[in-house]
């Protein structure tokens, strides 16, 4: 790798290992073993490249994410078209997929929620995160779709990618709040069951 690619990469290990806010020049440079002029040459500032290392984390994390496996698993789920199964099915079985990924990445959703306090008084960080929204709302549809990103509607992707954005900040929120009371995805299947069919207050 080039000293830009180094620098990324440095700068990613210390957005999990001291935050965003909390990462110096001097930090990204021990970490990359690049210079602190290449950090100037090469992003213009230590915050533009801790801008660009939490998106790449992000969309990293998001990829992988995107690896989870059909609902039911195996070679025969390969072969079946994922908008046959049941939807909540595959509603729980993504998310237990990805509650997973939560339970044991605390550092990732750590670095996560503390850029989520800093956007109200960042402008920079919030343009540059508003720019990736819309993809990584059109990437959550295809993964609880189970279909490639192409093959999203753009309308479903703005307005169900935000339900599942909404979801998604949540949970990050709560795992560091409360990780031993996180629901599972049937848990989530059951509730979004129960608002959309009017049983929330219980039967009548």
């Amino acid at each position: 790798m080039g000293h830009r690619e180094d620098l990324l990469e440095g700068a990613k290990r210390c957005l999990l290992e001291k935050g965003y806010a909390r990462t110096t020049a001097r930090d990204i440079v021990a970490a990359s073993g690049a210079n602190l002029a290449s950090i100037g040459y090469h992003y213009g500032s230590k915050d533009a490249l801790m801008r660009q290392a939490i998106i790449a984390s992000s969309e990293e994390w998001g990829a992988s994410v995107a690896q989870v496996p059909a609902v039911g698993g195996g070679a025969e789920a390969r072969d079946t078209d994922p908008r046959d199964a049941d939807p909540l099915e595959r509603f729980a079985a993504v998310w237990d997929a990805v509650l997973q990924r939560i339970a044991t990445e605390r550092e990732f959703i750590a670095a996560q929620v503390e850029v989520l306090g800093l956007l109200p008084r960042d402008t920079a960080l919030r343009e540059a995160i508003g720019e990736v929204l819309p993809e990584g709302g059109e990437g959550l549809v295809a993964v609880f779709e189970g279909v490639p990103d192409t093959e999203v509607d753009p309308e479903a992707a703005r307005v169900v990618g935000s339900f599942y954005q909404a979801l998604l900040t949540g949970l990050m929120v709560q795992s560091l709040l409360t990780p031993d009371a996180m629901p599972s995805g049937r848990d989530l299947a059951t509730a979004l069951r129960r608002v959309t069919a009017g049983e929330v207050l219980g039967a009548k």
